[in-house]
């Protein structure tokens, strides 16, 4: 069980196969750990992909059954996850890697590309999470509830009013499309990206699509894509002929 370690911040990763690095992003929200890629998301795809690249993925700062810890950064939220996804590379000696993420790896790879773009030379988002003008408390009250409490009772140096103001300010402060960056970033965008839309709360299905108009870059993969199952393995084919498309030479 490998670890990576900057100050009080711990992050456990794993790593598979070999070739170009991708970065491997979990779903499952402010929970992502390592089995939402491998067994509980969509299909497996550190298996998947391992048999031609460098695979790595991590589990995400503070989430519940997860290796990875650190304290809460209340007034800078997503930058400090991004901190560790760059800081995770930066250890393995990684300068250029493609990003591969799910539900909540959708802002993460925004957010990523604001920061670090001439690191990467392409990235997939696979049902990405986003903003909902209709729910617009979905994520900020899920995680009072889902996240928050856990969090607390394993960790007495984290107060619930910590919770509150890092979920205020990750999801509740000028909440809007895809969270990380503005639409006028993605309009100015020139990464190529790929994006396999979903639509359930979380995902909608709307700012996806948003997402895949105003970059001027992107790909969409069919939608549905994960149902019926026989669908999946054309789904997985476009992503990995994204991937070597995109794969520098």
């Amino acid at each position: 069980m490998p670890f990576y370690e900057r100050g009080d911040v711990r992050i456990h990763y794993e790593e598979a196969g070999s070739g170009f690095p991708v970065l491997m992003i979990p779903g499952g929200g402010l929970n992502s750990t390592i089995p939402f890629l491998t067994e509980k998301g969509p299909f497996n795809a550190l298996a998947e992909f391992s048999d031609e690249f460098r695979c790595i993925t991590l589990d995400l700062r503070n989430a519940e059954g997860g290796g990875s810890s650190g304290p809460l950064e209340p007034d800078r939220p997503w930058d400090s996850h991004t901190d560790d996804q760059l800081g995770l590379m930066d250890h393995l000696g990684i300068d250029r890697f493609l990003v591969l993420g799910f539900c909540i790896g959708g802002p993460f790879i925004w957010n990523l590309l604001k920061r670090a773009a001439h690191r990467i030379p392409a990235a997939i988002l696979a049902q990405p999470s986003g903003f909902r003008p209709e729910k617009p408390a979905l994520f900020y009250d899920n995680n009072m509830t889902g996240w928050g409490p856990a969090l607390v009772a394993r960790r007495p140096d984290i107060s619930m009013d910590q919770v509150e103001r890092y979920l205020r300010r990750m999801y509740a402060t000028d909440p809007d499309f895809v969270f990380t960056v503005t639409r006028d970033f993605v309009r100015q965008c020139q990464t190529p990206v790929m994006i396999l839309p979903d639509d359930v709360p979380a995902h909608p299905y709307a700012v996806a699509m948003d997402a895949a108009m105003l970059a001027p870059q992107a790909q969409l993969s069919l939608y549905p894509w994960k149902d019926p199952k026989e669908r999946m393995p054309l789904a997985i084919r476009h992503m990995r002929s994204f991937l070597r498309a995109h794969t520098p030479r």
